[in-house]
């Protein structure tokens, strides 16, 4: 009897040292910092804005609505509650990338202005935000980069025989990735014309 209940415990800590839930943990906990250093460099861009703005406000107080467009946008990022679980929700994680990819259109728009102005360009306190503004942007698209690495690993495991079964058996769903917001306007080549009017 010893020697039954002896082998019966061995055989089920092989089988679930081979379920994938310590996988499947590790993998959900990568997604969660992976997900913190996006909003860590979103928050940073967001810090930004203000002070871009009235650095430019006092240069073009003429392009009141390409200002208003970005505080605007600041607004409605700034609207949205970001938290770990916003990935769990893909309705709510579609609403927050919108929002974010609205902001970065805004500030597009607004660095376009400042191009007219060369007193503005030539500003010290402009040149630093848009440098900051920059590295910013590419600190964003490297912490997106390695939250999607994340997402990837953790869905393909999800999938996965057998880890699949302890997935549904536990509730590990697969998790949302970051979606271009208009993929048929981007995947259209784009209409370069040289010829002078």
């Amino acid at each position: 009897m010893k020697s039954v209940l002896t082998a019966l415990l061995l055989a089920a800590t092989t089988l679930l040292g081979g379920c994938g839930y310590n996988t499947l943990q590790g993998a959900d906990e990568q997604i969660k910092a992976s997900w913190s250093e996006v909003l860590n460099q979103y928050q940073r861009r967001n810090d930004l804005v203000p002070n871009l703005v009235n650095t430019v406000k006092g240069f073009a107080a003429q392009e009141q609505k390409v200002l208003i467009d970005v505080t605007n946008a600041r607004a409605r990022v700034g609207s949205i509650q970001a938290t770990p679980e916003l990935v769990n929700d893909p309705a709510a994680f579609q609403k927050f990338t919108a929002a974010q990819g609205e902001l970065t259109g805004a500030l597009s728009r607004l660095l376009v202005v400042a191009e007219a102005y060369p007193q503005l360009k030539s500003d010290a306190n402009f040149r630093d935000l848009q440098a900051q503004l920059e590295g910013t942007e590419n600190r964003i698209a490297v912490a997106r980069q390695r939250y999607i690495k994340a997402v990837q690993e953790y869905n393909v495991t999800v999938r996965s025989f057998p880890t699949n079964l302890t997935a549904m058996a536990f509730g590990f769903k697969e998790r949302p990735q970051f979606a271009v917001a208009d993929e048929k306007a981007i995947s259209a080549p784009p209409k370069v014309d040289f010829s002078t009017k």
